[in-house]
């Protein structure tokens, strides 16, 4: 669901049939990406840039797995790994417990956690789909497209940070490191030289982005808006000031490593929502941190609706909002 909502939450009339066809014919591939984790990206971002965060990777398995894989050959459990992808499709699970039977002294979750960081795997739909809860099939990229992953991966560090400059700018180098997972920021902005725009920020710091990207104007009103959990508009910043105030971060951070769903009100993250469903009926719960002006308030609760509307899979079911009692 969250990627349907994030989507929606930035194009104008999406369906939600839009993705899912995309997934099932191959266009949109479900794997990890951006500091290891999962994205939803085309099949031709998929194979570009997925050998440039191979760093990103190998920290994320050093830092889970490393004691757990001592005494594993990983260039053999590497080539089992391919083996057994390239006999059928298989879940982390099945991975993780086939080779298991070859280093049984290791973890599974381990194991797989070696192939998932050493080979691009794509979580076959319906994973990724809506409302998909099933565990996912992982098969290795280049054999879901049809593609050699060695001769496709041709982008460069200098092309992904145009990319988040695009969707991200302005934005500090370290921005790009916190999206990212990489490093060596510094040399790419050099060498883009002119191809980079560069601001001071509010507190000194430098700022870059697209000579051509908008900029509206500082007083250019932003209308609420409702992002999903996960949302790339927090993830995707070192300083996430901007966007959220630190006091409230533990509300839409959670401990247990949830990143909840906000309410921006003016182009700041000013509470939560949530969806509980019941009987034929959905409400749409949002939560803010401090009382709303009444503009934003009436904003926030159409947006909710469009949402509800959106999300909702039984047809007749009844929509509600409601707006809990801000607590200090």
């Amino acid at each position: 669901m969250r990627p349907y909502v994030g989507l929606w939450s930035r194009l104008e009339e999406f369906p939600r049939e839009a993705l899912t066809e995309a997934l099932r014919r191959r266009r949109v591939v479900r794997l990890s990406m951006m500091r290891a984790t999962l994205h939803l990206v085309s099949a031709r971002d998929a194979l570009a840039w997925r050998p440039l965060l191979d760093a990103a990777h190998q920290r994320g398995l050093l830092g889970n797995h490393k004691r757990a894989l001592e005494g594993v050959d990983r260039a053999e459990a590497l080539a089992m790994g391919r083996a057994l992808l390239d006999e059928r499709a298989r879940t982390s699970t099945e991975l993780g417990q086939a080779l298991l039977e070859r280093w049984p002294r290791s973890e599974p979750a381990s194991l797989a956690g070696l192939i998932r960081n050493n080979l691009p795997l794509v979580h076959l739909p319906p994973a990724g789909s809506w409302n998909s809860h099933q565990n996912a099939l992982l098969q290795r990229l280049g054999t879901w497209l049809g593609k050699n992953e060695e001769e496709e991966g041709s982008a460069t560090q200098d092309d992904l940070l145009l990319r988040y400059l695009a969707a991200f700018g302005p934005a500090t180098l370290a921005d790009a490191g916190a999206w990212s997972g990489l490093t060596g920021w510094k040399a790419v902005a050099e060498r883009l030289g002119t191809r980079l725009r560069r601001f001071e920020g509010p507190h000194g710091e430098t700022l870059f982005d697209l000579p051509r990207a908008p900029r509206p104007d500082e007083a250019t009103p932003a209308p609420p808006r409702l992002l999903a959990e996960w949302d790339n508009l927090l993830l995707a910043h070192d300083d996430r000031g901007r966007v959220l105030d630190e006091a409230h971060r533990p509300r839409v951070f959670t401990i247990n490593g949830i990143v909840r769903g906000t309410v921006l009100i003016d182009g700041f993250v000013a509470g939560t929502w949530k969806i509980e469903r019941a009987k034929g009926a959905a409400t749409a719960v949002l939560e803010p941190f401090a009382r709303w002006p009444k503009a934003g308030r009436e904003g926030a609760e159409q947006e909710a609706l469009r949402l509800l509307a959106f999300t909702a899979d039984a047809p007749g079911e009844r929509h509600a909002v409601r707006v809990a009692r801000p607590v200090a």
